[in-house]
């Protein structure tokens, strides 16, 4: 049995042109696999429609996004924004993707259980299953996104002086 998983746009935080997966392929609890099909209008192509390889880690993080976005709706819950935090290792196997190219991108979670996460991913060329790019990725869930950006709290001896 195939199983039909909801457009990327639905359990994305990004919209538009910055939806950079094409489709969800599998999904478990702790592993989530995504495509996409470079095009020559992709977004970061460049004249030739090639894409460069540094995009791979926004797909990665795009693939974690779908994870999270997917278990959200699983359980009920809104999907909500997260942050890349930072990476560790990541190799880079090819310098861009080709116009044509289907890339296979794989999340599977590492550790974290809350709101700090860790990943391993892998970008893969689809039809040879070659690895491209490959690293992990922690991230953190921004479940009150809003008050991370604009604090209502400062920290004494933070910006101005404190009215006493």
């Amino acid at each position: 049995m195939t199983t039909i998983y909801p457009p990327v746009e639905h359990v994305l935080p990004q919209a538009g042109r910055m939806v950079l997966l094409t489709a969800i392929t599998s999904h478990t609890d702790r592993r989530t696999t995504c495509v996409v099909e470079i095009v020559p209008t992709s977004t970061f192509a460049e004249p030739d429609g090639g894409v460069p390889s540094w995009v791979a880690l926004e797909y990665m993080a795009q693939c974690i996004a779908a994870h999270g976005g997917l278990r959200a709706r699983a359980a009920g819950d809104p999907v909500t924004p997260g942050f890349l935090l930072g990476s560790r290792s990541i190799t880079l196997h090819t310098a861009r993707f080709h116009a044509g190219q289907r890339l296979e991108v794989e999340a599977a979670h590492v550790w974290g259980e809350h709101d700090f996460f860790s990943f391993a991913c892998a970008v893969r060329d689809a039809t040879t299953g070659t690895t491209l790019v490959e690293g992990t990725l922690a991230v953190a869930r921004a479940a009150g996104a809003d008050a991370v950006a604009a604090p209502t709290v400062r920290l004494t001896g933070q910006g101005r002086a404190d009215a006493g």
